[in-house]
């Protein structure tokens, strides 16, 4: 991997915007503004709400509780009352119009998309909240502090009082906080998964990017859309409401901070400058360490469920050896690279362990030398300890948080991969002849097709041209490896590498039947309308379909056409080609196209099998070695050596 790729950089922004945006705003050239725009205008708007509700809270309490305000807030009624005699009121009255206007301007680009704002907002209140009950809880723990050094029992008892019903108020809002960010979670993993996999299965990506393929454009898709999209909905709410707490918090202790000891502030700034520079040094290498493990513990992963899936044919080869080798090597460099990341989570760890132990004696060594000359009472003491530890935080987000920020950029790069590589293949303008064109026609017809396989400049077949006219049944003969089914690849369009033209029904009027056919899970009924489940036939015509297929007792066999077995297992390979040919009899395709399909099948029940296709008025082309096949098609095409072929009547 190249190193650059795992940096701090404008490629790494613009994959997390790619990946974030959709599920609040549709992604689109020059949208990007506009989508922080609407962020900005919405945590603006909840600042305006929020200031609003403290002066409506406090000329309450003052009216509520006026001698309690007199005497244990009177700082704060006097702040409340000047704001409220400013001009901020009518600032913030104007902001709040300014922002409901531009919702109401992308109304139309926020169609479906309201639900995830009104909960994006209700947090950011929360966290306002939240945030403020912090601040409250600074100065009750003071005064009580203050009380107890003075014993001065009323006031203790006082703001005890005060102390227990914030904490009621709070637990609760602090609950309703935590569920919020974790369903707004939930929400946006949904959408996104989908969203992933709308984009998987359109233009056959899944094909594209087979894990079993020598040549992957990616490893392990299947681990980029379960836990790599888990972890970027989690992990970014989880950030962006660190973030605003973080500031918060910095806006709100650094000024009661501040008024305690301006040195305190000044060298606290700089500490946390100073952390947070070394560990974006260290960072940058925990990325790449970080990306290299989650591949390659899904490699280790996808090999154990490789030997699950081929767990028979591994058995009958008595390969346990070979397979528990690979497995085992793909252990050792998930160890071997684990190994290398806890070499640096640990110099990072001592890093943070020093640096956060150090920064306690810090307010003590300020603040008590200020309380022994008596310039400041001993509440204070424990009031700027609370607040250099919440700016310290606030400050020190990043150097305390790296390695999840590294492990998020990690699953950023992943994603951002994944998005790129389900764009539809671009087609270079500057040479058309690289790529296979296909139109639509009712007449399956090639035109100096010359075809090449994926990644390679072999020549599979040369400049070759026919037709296949309804009932003009074409048979595809040649030796092992010659192209005959990357022939039919090209027909369905999952090869495209090489040149001319492929004219082809649209592909619901094609069915392909591979050598082993694929076996849903699902009921009986399900494997004979597949690849249409939802369709409507009637169970006497599907009986019939069995008949047809010389599989009459397998309904009685499993109980009726409502039975769900493990259909790949209990099925042997020959009732499951007959299946397949079943799915041909009931779906009636245009084309009918057989890669082996038949190859499991004795002679008889071959023959049976092709006089079906033939009375039902199915156009088949099929793949196959035996001489046998000849009597049921019109045309074989022989493909040769070197790309040659020749084409004859029967």
């Amino acid at each position: 991997m190249n190193q650059t790729q795992f940096q701090f950089n404008a490629k790494l922004w613009l994959r997390f915007i790619e990946t974030a945006q959709p599920y609040f705003f549709p992604l689109g050239l020059g949208t990007t503004p506009i989508f922080l725009g609407l962020i900005l205008a919405l945590l603006v708007f909840v600042v305006c709400f929020t200031f609003f509700l403290v002066l409506g809270l406090t000329f309450a309490g003052e009216a509520l509780f006026p001698a309690f305000f007199k005497n244990g807030a009177e700082g704060l009624v006097t702040q409340v009352d000047w704001l409220a005699r400013s001009w901020f009121p009518l600032i913030f009255v104007g902001l709040l119009f300014i922002c409901g206007g531009t919702f109401f301007l992308q109304r139309q680009n926020l169609r479906q998309r309201w639900k995830q704002w009104v909960l994006l907002g209700l947090l950011l209140f929360l966290l306002f909240v939240v945030n403020g009950l912090n601040v409250i809880l600074s100065f009750v723990f003071r005064f009580i502090d203050t009380a107890l050094n003075q014993k001065n029992s009323e006031v203790f008892w006082q703001f005890l009082w005060v102390y227990g019903l914030v904490i009621i108020a709070a637990i609760p809002i602090i609950v309703a906080y935590r569920y919020l960010r974790l369903k707004i979670g939930l929400l946006w993993r949904e959408w996104l998964t989908q969203h992933y996999l709308n984009r998987y299965f359109r233009h056959r990506s899944y094909y594209r990017l087979d894990s079993n393929a020598v040549n992957v454009e990616l490893d392990n898709p299947d681990q980029r859309i379960t836990q790599d999209v888990k972890a970027f909905t989690t992990v970014t709410l989880d950030f962006l409401f660190d973030i605003l707490d973080s500031i918060l918090t910095l806006l709100s202790f650094t000024a009661i901070l501040y008024n305690l000891s301006q040195t305190l502030t000044w060298g606290l700034l700089g500490y946390a400058i100073f952390g947070t520079v070394v560990v974006i040094f260290i960072g940058t290498r925990l990325i790449r360490i970080n990306y290299e493990q989650l591949r390659l513990e899904a490699n280790f992963r996808y090999s154990l469920v490789r030997v699950r899936d081929n767990a028979e044919s591994i058995a009958f080869y008595q390969g346990e050896n070979l397979e528990r080798n690979q497995v085992v090597d793909r252990l050792s460099y998930v160890l071997k690279n684990f190994d290398l990341l806890i070499i640096w989570q640990s110099v990072i760890s001592l890093f943070q362990l020093g640096y956060n132990y150090f920064t306690r004696l810090i307010p003590y060594l300020v603040v008590a030398p200020l309380y022994l000359t008596g310039k400041l009472d001993f509440g204070a003491i424990v009031q700027s300890s609370v607040a250099f530890s919440q700016v310290l935080s606030a400050l020190s987000l990043v150097t305390n948080q790296i390695q999840g920020i590294t492990e998020f950029a990690a699953s950023i790069n992943r994603l951002g991969e994944f998005y790129e590589s389900l764009t539809e293949p671009a087609v270079d303008i500057n040479k058309p002849s690289s790529v296979i064109s296909t139109q639509i026609s009712p007449i399956l017809t090639i035109n100096h097709l010359t075809l090449r396989p994926p990644h390679s400049p072999q020549v599979l077949i040369q400049d070759l041209s026919l037709r296949v006219e309804e009932g003009d049944h074409l048979l595809i003969m040649g030796a092992s490896g010659s192209g005959k089914s990357s022939l039919l690849r090209a027909v369905a369009g999952l090869w495209i590498m090489g040149q001319g033209e492929i004219d082809r029904p649209v592909l619901d009027d094609l069915l392909f039947l591979p050598q082993r056919p694929y076996m849903i899970r699902g009921t009986l009924k399900e494997q004979l309308l597949y690849p249409k489940p939802e369709q409507y036939v009637d169970e006497q015509f599907l009986q019939s379909v069995l008949t047809s297929v010389n599989l009459p007792g397998l309904v009685q066999r499993f109980g009726g056409f409502d039975a769900e077995e493990n259909w790949e297992n209990l099925l042997s390979l020959g009732e499951q080609q007959r299946i397949a040919i079943g799915r041909v009899l009931v779906n009636r395709p245009r084309y009918a196209i057989l890669d082996e399909a038949t190859s499991a099948l004795d002679i008889g029940n071959e023959e049976t099998l092709y006089h079906s296709l033939q009375q039902l008025g199915t156009t088949y082309i099929s793949v196959g070695h035996r001489p046998s096949l000849s009597r049921y098609h019109r045309q074989c095409l022989e493909i040769l050596e070197g790309g040659g072929w020749h084409l004859r009547k029967l």
